[in-house]
């Protein structure tokens, strides 16, 4: 089961659609859901807000009008701060992600620079923003060890970002996506070497191919299975773990 993630606050990006709504509703249907989910989103009045609103959330959505602006980061750690108190965040999770068809042919700077910057930057200035308040929840009481419930960021990123892998090439080229989640890989790697240190574990997590499918047997059958297989994962993750790349199924990726 699930009984092994026991988070006090989670703040999860890229809630607006997809795999972060489901990421969202998924941690709100565990046997014990987290006291505080923080839901940030671009449009605090769209599906998640409304839900919010009424039986979902027992925290607001955040609206951050997007990771690549600093400002936008900062006031949601100033909401999350009033919220959580001395208690700091246990949970980041850098959801929020884009994507830009394309071949190597068709490959633009400007595509490149629109995708590095939401994929790679954003995860890196939420990161750098959240620090204080991960720290406060490592120092807590009661928690030993390093594991999700007590102080965690988890990178959603993708084995199309996979060196080793370099999966699908046929039916996806998409470099400018492949070099994000690779350069995103990297950043976990960076994240966990010097945040290791204050009780805080990094993982990149590939969720499986849910949008869109690449067919084959690839990815998970549905999201919600990615979404069970996600939190199933970030129930077991252990100091053991820092530093490492993990798919939905709870099985080590090559870098």
């Amino acid at each position: 089961g699930m009984e092994g993630l026991r988070v006090g606050s989670v703040l999860l990006t890229g809630c607006d659609g997809g795999l972060g709504l489901e990421l969202l509703k998924g941690l709100m249907e565990q046997p014990r859901p987290p006291q505080h989910i923080f839901a940030a989103c671009l449009d605090p009045q769209g599906e998640v807000g409304r839900d919010a609103d009424t039986n979902l959330s027992p925290s607001p959505p955040v609206p951050f009008a997007d990771v690549t602006d600093p400002n936008s980061i900062k006031a949601a750690v100033e909401k999350v701060q009033e919220k959580v108190g001395s208690a700091g965040l246990n949970l980041l999770i850098n959801n929020a992600g884009t994507t830009r068809r394309s071949t190597l042919a068709t490959e633009t700077a400007e595509n490149m620079t629109l995708v590095y910057t939401t994929n790679t930057i954003g995860p890196l200035q939420t990161s750098q923003a959240f620090l204080p308040l991960l720290k406060e929840a490592a120092k807590a009481e009661g928690q030993h060890g390093m594991s999700c419930s007590k102080a965690a960021i988890v990178n959603i990123s993708s084995i199309l970002g996979s060196i080793e892998v370099a999966e699908a090439w046929e039916e996806r080229q998409d470099v400018c996506f492949r070099c994000s989640k690779a350069a995103l890989n990297m950043l976990t790697k960076c994240l966990a070497l010097e945040y290791g240190a204050s009780g805080i574990l990094c993982v990149s997590v590939d969720p499986g191919c849910v949008t869109p499918p690449l067919g084959r047997g690839t990815g998970p059958v549905t999201v919600e299975e990615s979404v069970q297989g996600v939190l199933q994962l970030l129930g077991k993750l252990s100091a053991t773990n820092n530093g490492t790349f993990w798919n939905w199924r709870g099985q080590s990726l090559p870098w």
